[in-house]
């Protein structure tokens, strides 16, 4: 007879890498026929139908090798900085940090892309006033579907997997591209896509690039800092256009 494992009465560790092991664990010393039980109980503290965000940001070789290692982690804080207020403005989590990559979920698709537009909005903002060696720009990739998520540690699923690949491997500077089913998951007549097709490490990839948003949206309060950002001198520079778009001819 097998038992279905027991929630952690604190709610918060049922959410935890710990719990997780445990399950683990057990699973790994139950016999195949009983994992079920032990299956449900890991789909139902970890399993959740999120909006995947994988922001990566660009010239990591480049910029190390003229300017240095520390240089460029200063980079990625200033990454941080100006896309954490969007993330979390759009309704987001941000659940890890590896390197110069950014991991965020969120309910829908549409929210990781608006989070993606406030943060290239965000950084354009202050590239007006770094200097030519500082200037930071991000690919991001965004996926949809079933997937584990860690609290504040890890996610997994294929999703997950697709959104990387989009945002590490195929998107260029500022680029945004979402998988096919987060591009189905978008509200109509909001957003405007261009089908492309790439394959990578073995698999035939429908991806959407997006192009423009077809409504004006405007910038929300929590990045309305990074609109007007401050120069060195202390004087505003002017805001950004309120309507979006993204701009791949940064190398």
């Amino acid at each position: 007879m097998h038992h279905t494992p027991a929630l952690p009465s604190d709610a918060a560790t049922a959410h935890d890498k710990g719990y997780l092991r445990r399950l683990l664990s057990e699973r790994n010393q139950t016999p195949t026929s009983g994992t079920g039980a032990i299956d449900a109980a890991i789909e139902q503290a970890f399993v959740r139908s999120v909006a995947i965000l994988v922001l990566d940001m660009c010239g990591f070789s480049r910029i190390t090798q003229r300017h240095g290692i520390i240089h460029f982690l200063a980079m990625i804080h200033q990454m941080e900085q100006a896309a954490r207020p969007a993330i979390e403005g759009n309704g987001g989590e941000v659940i890890k940090q590896e390197a110069d990559n950014l991991f965020a979920v969120f309910a829908t698709p549409a929210q990781a892309l608006d989070a993606a537009l406030d943060t290239l909005r965000a950084l354009s903002a202050m590239n007006t006033v770094l200097p030519p060696e500082r200037a930071i720009h991000v690919s991001a990739g965004i996926g949809f579907g079933p997937t584990l998520v860690i609290a504040h540690e890890d996610l997994f699923g294929p999703e997950m997997n697709c959104a990387c690949k989009l945002g590490e491997d195929i998107a260029g500077p500022n680029e945004i591209l979402l998988t096919d089913a987060a591009h189905g998951s978008l509200p109509p007549n909001r957003y405007l896509c261009a089908r492309t097709e790439h394959q990578i490490a073995g698999l035939d990839l429908h991806v959407h690039r997006f192009e423009r948003c077809l409504f004006e949206r405007p910038l929300h309060p929590l990045g309305a800092a990074y609109a007007t950002p401050v120069a060195p001198s202390g004087r505003r520079q002017g805001a950004l256009s309120d309507r979006d778009s993204t701009a791949s001819s940064v190398k």
